[in-house]
């Protein structure tokens, strides 16, 4: 399937990385299917993909595994709201956190009271809001790195 991108351009996209939410995500709710892209020029995992929507090609979204950032993450979320997803499992369970990237590095933030949920079995995700109150939507980024380089929490 070919997909038109914003920041990618024009991409060959097999069926089987399309992913869907039912719900949209918070602002976007008719926009249904996604896929997790990447630049991938020197075959490392990347630290930030985009969830590209195939419904708006001008909606790139870039997210990044909460675990790079807060090596502690663990959100706290209403069993009822993951069910949808399907069976959930350490394997087949993706979280990632939407990250705003300003012009200046420094005050990069990613949002982890609203982490994307994914089943990769079933390829189904949902945006939701966690319940843990100590969770920021603007969590500092750089900040947080500079002190896990030193050792800090």
């Amino acid at each position: 399937m070919l997909i038109q991108t914003r920041c990618f351009g024009d991409i060959d996209l097999e069926e089987d990385k399309i992913l869907t939410f039912d719900n949209g995500i918070m602002g976007f709710e008719d926009c249904k299917r996604f896929a997790i892209l990447y630049d991938n020029t020197e075959g490392d995992a990347p630290s930030i993909s985009w969830l590209q929507s195939l419904d708006e090609e001008s909606l790139a979204i870039p997210v990044i595994n909460p675990l790079l950032v807060k090596p502690d993450y663990n959100p706290v979320v209403e069993d009822a709201l993951l069910v949808p997803l399907g069976e959930l499992t350490q394997e087949n369970m993706a979280i990632l956190l939407s990250v705003t990237v300003p012009p200046d590095i420094e005050k990069m933030t990613a949002n982890l009271k609203a982490p994307f949920i994914i089943n990769s079995d079933t390829r189904k995700g949902r945006q939701i809001i966690v319940e843990n109150a100590d969770y920021a939507v603007k969590y500092n980024v750089y900040e947080a790195v500079q002190k896990m380089k030193k050792g800090e929490k």
